[in-house]
């Protein structure tokens, strides 16, 4: 999708795929993304958040774990992202090695008001249930 802003971030500044590489990590116990992923670290610099992602599910899967179901909100006031919804759940999906029906995604804007509202930031929740696997 086209728009005229973007993220800055040392990484590739993905504010989603950031926010589901915490919720991963942080549900079975193992860090978050700045300790796996430090921005002190060069090789850090631009890095694909999607390879990101992948490389912390494997921990999690390593540790025995499995996503049940992952529900992510974004916040951002544009662009409308309602049309990109099924995209997104699908890109999701696919990083994960999951069906895409047991990724939620979610769009709100800011109604004009705070950082999103005015197009200073988009923001994004996740929260994942992990299955121990036996």
């Amino acid at each position: 999708m086209s728009h005229d802003r973007h993220a800055v971030g040392h990484s590739d500044a993905d504010v989603l795929l950031h926010a589901i590489t915490d919720a991963v990590l942080g549900a079975a116990a193992l860090g978050d993304i700045g300790e796996l992923f430090p921005d002190s670290d060069e090789v850090n610099r631009g890095r694909d958040s999607a390879d990101m992602l992948k490389l912390a599910y494997r921990k999690v899967v390593a540790a025995g774990y499995r996503v049940v179901n992952l529900d992510c909100i974004v916040f951002a006031q544009r662009p409308k992202l309602s049309p990109y919804k099924q995209a997104i759940r699908e890109r999701v999906a696919a990083i994960l090695e999951i069906t895409p029906d047991v990724v939620g995604v979610k769009a709100k804007t800011g109604e004009g008001v705070d950082s999103v509202g005015r197009e200073e930031a988009i923001m994004a929740q996740c929260v994942v249930l992990l299955e121990a696997r036996t």
